[in-house]
């Protein structure tokens, strides 16, 4: 693996030539630093993800489940538009809020894959706003600041009392402690904030949950990146808070996501 990842250093950053630089990387390398902080951006669907600030570098299994969420906003939204519009495509009123924003990698793939949506960044460490702003710049038509708002605070706090969203999706910190799942380069790197979810995981999960009816539409979804040990308590959440939740696995096969849709 450590072969594949230098061939791609060089490839990547350093276009094939070896020099002082890229033997230092290749030293970083092999002392734990990830390639993708080495190189500086990695790509997710369409787009090409910078990690400046270092935040959680997006995974496959988060973009497996993200262009599945694409796949079912323009169905939905297409569906809705037909009532709404007579057929004359998207409405501009389709909001989408990436919760946990980090890189903003989730919500930037969303807005590039349908130019119409209003997207908001909610992220609780300002370090990464420069870092999703760059992204949202380099991976879509028009920076429009009214269109893709970039929002502090824990969770919800920064958003606007009465705002609502169609899809709020979240890969939020999950990751239990201590149950030691995650690779000693993985601690050692990445921002402990966006990966270590308190008690079983399950401490911003619940606040996610608990409170996320209150900035849904009617009919609104919450799709969330989770553990497999974690499906079942996720479920008694979304029936307490007036949900109905379907649990979907990875490109692997592992239960990875929940759909909690708002109950009618």
């Amino acid at each position: 693996m450590k072969n594949q990842e230098i061939a791609w250093l060089l490839k990547e950053k350093y276009h094939g030539v070896e020099s002082q630089a890229f033997q230092a990387d290749c030293a970083r390398l092999e002392s734990g630093v990830p390639l993708a902080y080495l190189i500086g951006s990695v790509p997710f669907l369409d787009c090409t993800i910078h990690l400046d600030s270092h935040p959680l570098i997006p995974r496959p299994e988060t973009e497996y489940w993200v262009e599945q969420a694409i796949t079912t906003i323009k169905s939905q939204s297409s569906r809705q538009d037909l009532e709404l519009t007579g057929g004359r495509g998207l409405a501009s009123s389709l909001h989408i809020l990436d919760l946990c924003a980090g890189s903003g990698a989730v919500g930037i793939a969303v807005a590039k894959a349908i130019p119409d949506a209003n997207v908001t960044f909610a992220e609780l460490d300002p370090a990464h706003f420069p870092t999703i702003e760059k992204n949202i710049k380099q991976n879509t038509i028009i920076y429009d600041s009214e269109k893709y708002k970039v929002s502090g605070g824990d969770l919800f706090s920064e958003i606007a009392n009465g705002e609502q969203f169609n899809y709020i999706l979240t890969n939020p910190p999950y990751i239990d402690a201590t149950a030691n799942t995650v690779d000693d380069n993985v601690v050692e790197h990445e921002p402990h904030l966006a990966l270590f979810g308190g008690v079983a995981g399950m401490e911003i999960i619940t606040r996610i949950i608990t409170e996320a009816p209150q900035y849904l539409t009617p009919l609104g979804q919450l799709w969330i990146e989770h553990e497999p040990a974690q499906v079942a308590a996720i479920k008694i959440l979304a029936n307490t808070h007036d949900f109905t939740a379907i649990t979907h696995p990875d490109q692997y096969g592992v239960p990875r996501f929940s759909v909690l849709t708002v109950a009618q």
